[in-house]
C-alpha cells in the first residue's frame, strides 16, 4: 500500500510560483513511477507530468513545457511540482498519483490539493 499526501496549493497571481509536494507513505516508494494530474472545474482529469522511478525519464503536457518541473527524492519519499510563470488556466485541483504503468494505469491516487491563479 502506498498512501499518497499532497501540500503546497494555494491562491496566487498570474506569473507566480508555487511548489507542489507529494509525500508517500510505504517502503516501496522508489518502484513506482509518479505522476501529477489535473482537474479543472467542468473538465477531464488530465495528466500534467510524469517521472519513472528513478527520475531518468520525464513526460510533460504540451501546456506545460517550460514551466512546470517534475521531480522526485527517494530517499524522503517525496515527488515534486515545480510550477512557474502561473496562468489562470492552470487553476485546478492537483492529484499525485503513483503506478508502476503509468499513465496508463494509476494504481494509487492522493486526494488533491487546489491551486488557484488569479488574473
Amino acid at each position: 500500500q502506498v498512501q499518497l499526501v499532497e501540500s503546497g496549493g494555494g491562491l496566487v497571481q498570474a506569473g507566480d510560483s508555487l511548489r507542489l509536494s507529494c509525500a508517500a507513505s510505504g517502503r516501496t516508494f522508489s518502484s513506482y513511477g509518479m505522476a501529477w494530474f489535473r482537474q479543472a472545474p467542468g473538465k477531464e482529469r488530465e495528466i500534467v507530468a510524469h517521472i519513472t522511478w528513478s527520475g531518468s525519464s520525464t513526460y510533460y503536457v504540451d501546456s506545460v513545457k517550460g514551466r512546470f518541473t517534475i521531480s522526485r527524492d527517494n530517499a524522503k519519499n517525496t515527488v515534486y511540482l515545480q510550477m512557474n510563470s502561473l496562468k489562470p488556466e492552470d487553476t485546478a485541483v492537483y492529484y499525485c498519483a503513483a503506478g508502476r504503468k503509468l499513465p496508463i494505469v494509476v494504481d494509487y491516487w492522493g486526494k488533491g490539493t487546489l491551486v488557484t491563479v488569479s488574473s
